[in-house]
């Protein structure tokens, strides 16, 4: 079976929200963050620390040895959809859900602190959603809206996935 990917801002939910749909779908989570640092060895704080170029190549071949597992949940970094190649790869062996939270939602539940490129603070996040939110949608098969209480964006979540696998 395909996988399902989600894709999305920092702190849109991916990680949360993808192990409970992978609980539900009796189906394997995998966070690409963790397998990024696994397979170069760095944290992703150190990868940046040389160069986003540098994260970026290690993320796509990541992204790349993902993308060819079967019947999982992948949560994907927030910017992946930075490179066309990733989404051709995800898209290969899955169905990407992005999974849309605003902004103003994402600043006040994220710790920017502990996260790259949302270092430089709350306006960063904004700039970010400008700058990525078309390629998100048009990566994306399906999009989920993160609003409102975590039962109900799971439950579409859920039908989002569902309804891709009958495709």
């Amino acid at each position: 079976m395909k996988n399902i990917v989600l894709i999305g801002m920092p702190g849109s939910g991916k990680s949360t929200l993808g192990r409970k749909l992978a609980e539900i779908m009796n189906r394997d989570f995998i966070d690409a963050d963790p397998e990024i640092e696994k397979d170069a060895g760095k944290t992703i704080p150190e990868l940046f620390a040389v160069s986003e170029a540098y994260f970026r190549n290690q993320e796509t071949k990541t992204v790349k040895r993902l993308a060819r597992m079967q019947d999982k949940v992948l949560a994907m970094g927030g910017g992946v959809v930075m490179r066309q190649e990733n989404i051709k790869y995800l898209k290969e062996n899955g169905t990407i859900i992005f999974l849309d939270r605003s902004p103003e939602d994402i600043i006040g539940d994220v710790d920017t602190e502990t996260r790259p490129l949302l270092a430089a603070g709350r306006q960063r996040i904004y700039d970010l959603y400008r700058q990525r939110e078309a390629l998100y949608r048009q990566a994306a098969d399906s999009t989920v809206r993160n609003a409102g209480n975590l039962q109900d964006v799971l439950r579409c979540l859920a039908e989002a996935a569902e309804s891709a696998e009958k495709r």
